[in-house]
């Protein structure tokens, strides 16, 4: 005990070994509804491409298991309580945007996350992503998270069934409860508030396994004739299920660059955002802001990333989350260690994933898209050259159903607005060149009308 307490620096830091294993198990709790709820949003996107691989249950399997391995390496070698899993946004993205917008198959998705957590690594590695964080505004930054939360939240009242489509009068309009699976959905979002705001520990693992009772009940689930196979050995069939080349034969070449560049975009914010603020909250960032170390803590949350898309659970990446298990009092990476012990141990839950539906998962969506949107209240909206911008950020995305969109338009609009002003020099060069090649990307098609046949 000695020795891991002197590694992880528990004198230092002002804890012990048991406040770092309570933290531990706090995080984990607060973060093991990803186990049930990333193959909710996958197969959401994956039902309809017919790759037997991707199943509920091996998406819960292969979720939990990276989630493990990854959160213990950021123990070890970051030594900062934080933990790893799924990120929720991207495979949002991997689902809703690459599978079911741009017809790529799983495997062809998995390869997109797997490229931009290649790039992610290298740009690390050259101390590169700094300065990509700098380029880009905060106000811009806020709003990509925002946006993606409106996205997620938009995507949880659609599995709930209370948005629906509308067409031709209106694109979309409201349904009011009149089946059993409605009332489930209702009943599930005001456990998990409830949940929520009294401040219960798990709150969305709870509110999702209650929710699927209750499904039960009311006849909307149904249970497997062989319950033995809930507690078969769970399925890896998802590992190794990659094509990172298909996106290049399915989409023009300046698409499928934009479409990378911008998921390792969405990689950026959120991780350098966690990282600062939960090492905030536990005292350990510099007086600046800065993070000591957090080189380390980068490279392996870029190289989550690309074991994400080897795995087949999209891209992996600091969660949130991790702030729970620092209320908690931790201060080390014993504590993500604990977490990821008791994620693998999860990976035995995971053919219990086959019997949870969409209606369960849809409350937990629409809360974490409220935590996510919460990110609105650091954006100055008065000011035109950073509301506009954002705006168009954050309500094009679940409008368009699509994230790239939000964030080209975004960008272009903050680049515009500060050349109107007369602000050219307060556009790094960097915005320029991204600005530019969203507006290839808007005009695509009528570029491609120019090109040589």
């Amino acid at each position: 005990m000695s020795a891991i307490a002197q590694y992880f620096k528990f004198a230092e830091r002002g804890t012990t070994l048991s406040t770092e294993a309570r933290a531990g198990l706090t995080t984990f709790m607060v973060m093991a509804y990803i186990i049930f709820l990333n193959p909710n949003i996958l197969m959401g996107g994956f039902a309809k491409a017919g790759d037997a691989a991707f199943t509920g249950p091996a998406i819960a399997a292969a979720t939990a298991l990276v989630a493990g391995i990854m959160t213990i390496a950021m123990g070890v070698i970051g030594n900062y309580p934080l933990a790893l899993a799924a990120g929720l946004g991207i495979n949002g993205i991997v689902a809703f945007t690459l599978v079911l917008g741009y017809g790529l198959s799983p495997a062809g998705a998995m390869g997109v996350i797997l490229l931009e957590g290649i790039v992610v690594i290298v740009l690390v590695a050259v101390g590169f992503r700094e300065a990509v964080m700098a380029a880009v505004p905060l106000a811009l930054k806020r709003a990509i998270g925002a946006g993606i939360g409106l996205f997620i939240l938009f995507i949880g009242f659609a599995n709930g069934g209370f948005v629906v489509a509308n067409a031709p009068a209106t694109p979309v309009t409201f349904h009011l409860p009149s089946a059993p699976v409605d009332f489930v959905f209702w009943i599930g979002v005001i456990l998990t508030v409830v949940l929520w705001v009294r401040k219960v520990r798990a709150a969305l693992v709870i509110s999702i396994l209650a929710t699927t009772v209750v499904a039960i009940v009311f006849g909307v689930q149904k249970l497997p004739t062989d319950l033995a196979s809930l507690i078969a050995t769970p399925s890896f069939t998802t590992l190794g299920r990659v094509d990172p080349m298909e996106i290049f034969s399915k989409l023009p070449m300046i698409t499928a660059i934009l479409v990378v560049f911008t998921i390792m975009l969405t990689d950026f914010f959120d991780t350098m955002g966690t990282v600062t603020g939960v090492a905030s909250e536990a005292g350990l960032a510099n007086e600046d802001g800065s993070v000591p170390g957090v080189g380390r803590v980068l490279m392996v949350d870029s190289v989550a990333a690309a074991v994400g898309g080897l795995a087949g659970v999209s891209s992996n990446t600091t969660y949130i989350e991790s702030a729970a298990g620092v209320a908690e009092g931790g201060r080390t990476g014993f504590a993500s260690v604990v977490t990821g012990v008791l994620f693998l141990l999860a990976i035995f839950l995971a053919p219990i994933a086959g019997i949870i539906p969409g209606v369960a998962t849809a409350p937990a969506l629409v809360l974490v898209g409220y935590l996510m949107f919460t990110q609105v209240k650091g954006i100055d909206i008065s000011e035109v050259e950073d509301g506009i911008p954002a705006l168009l950020t954050m309500i094009l995305m679940p409008l368009t159903y699509d994230i790239t969109v939000g964030i080209g338009a975004g960008f272009i609009s903050w680049v515009l607005i500060k050349v109107a002003k007369g602000k050219v020099s307060a556009v790094h060069p960097l915005m320029w060149v991204v600005a530019a090649g969203f507006l290839v990307f808007f005009l695509q098609a009528w570029v491609v009308g120019f090109l040589p046949k």
